[in-house]
């Protein structure tokens, strides 16, 4: 691929603006050269703020551009495994936003491609790579809080402005699911890194407003390979003072308390006391996963989150809410 690996953008929206698309540039032997929108002046506008020479109309132009060696597909997840696939087929890597495909079923098409054309495939999981969330499995793999018993994780708040217009986020034919399917995969996918995956999971879920038809609240319980048990509560139509981002996992000897989303300090909490540690994450959000894929790419070391390992994610969400459950 020669000295800097060319990288494609499919659908260069929000995600793409801070979190990911600037990194493309600031990794080493990397760079972002083309991007495609279905709305091509938004691409042209995207491109012309980024400094990105090419800018196509369609999805396929981008794929078989000799100016792209890797694509980026930042699309809603119904896209993504028509994307990924056609990528891998062009012998092309992908490197794929979360969560990795609306369905489980979808997930293992892209894996099965994967191997098929012997391409690489990963998936924007990027807490995997972030400085809290690798503490907490530092604290984990150190024994401070003594054996793991119990995971608990609460995430609720008031609805977005946004979730009551006609977003994708809220259409299950787009995403799969509602803000649960959004939001939890990241929980379950870091949760799958630190504590293996998760085997066994289950859950109720319901809608309790007129914006929407998909979930609003769910909850949820679940085992891992290892043994270790968790629940979960999510809702996302509370009131203003129901606001809360917790995930906690209880030890012989102590507690570790972190946000899924807020990027708070981490909580340990011991018979000694507790102690907070503070973190900072990178300007892009994104750029210490893209630097592990790009180094893949180049040969160097093994990025943490494939389409093997996010596929499982997929699995345990389809575990909680069937897709064949009335909505």
């Amino acid at each position: 691929m020669g000295n800097k690996i060319k990288w494609g953008i499919i659908g260069c929206g929000d995600v793409t603006e801070i979190k990911s698309g600037p990194a493309f540039n600031k990794v080493e032997h990397a760079e972002l050269t083309s991007v495609m929108r279905r709305d091509f002046d938004k691409a042209k506008d995207y491109a012309e703020r980024h400094k990105v020479e090419h800018v196509y109309k369609t999805a396929e132009e981008l794929i078989n551009s000799p100016y792209v060696d890797a694509v980026y597909i930042a699309t809603p997840p119904s896209s993504h495994a028509e994307y990924a696939i056609l990528s891998m087929k062009a012998g092309k890597p992908v490197y794929v936003e979360k969560p990795m495909a609306t369905s489980y079923k979808e997930c293992v098409k892209m894996n099965e491609a994967s191997e098929k054309y012997n391409i690489p495939l990963f998936v924007a999981y990027y807490r995997r790579t972030l400085p809290g969330f690798l503490k907490v499995k530092e604290l984990l793999d150190d024994g401070v809080i003594g054996t793991p018993l119990t995971v608990q994780i609460r995430l609720t708040r008031p609805a977005l402005e946004s979730e009551k217009e006609a977003s994708w986020r809220v259409d299950k034919n787009i995403a799969g699911g509602g803000i649960f399917y959004d939001l939890a995969s990241h929980q379950f996918d870091f949760l799958d890194f630190i504590l293996g995956p998760i085997v066994k999971a289950s859950g109720f879920a319901t809608n309790n407003n007129n914006w929407y038809t998909v979930e609003d609240t769910v909850t949820a319980t679940f085992q891992f390979k290892n043994g270790l048990i968790g629940s979960g509560i999510w809702s996302f139509n509370t009131h203003t003072n129901e606001d809360q981002d917790v995930m906690e996992i209880i030890g012989t000897k102590g507690s570790i308390l972190f946000s899924g989303f807020n990027h708070n300090p981490i909580k340990l909490i011991t018979e000694k006391g507790v102690v907070e540690f503070p973190y900072l994450n990178p300007e892009n959000i994104q750029y210490n996963l893209i630097k592990q894929v790009n180094d893949e790419l180049s040969s160097k070391n093994k990025c943490v989150s494939t389409g093997a390992t996010a596929a499982r994610t997929n699995w345990v969400l389809e575990q909680i809410i069937p897709l064949n459950q009335t909505e």
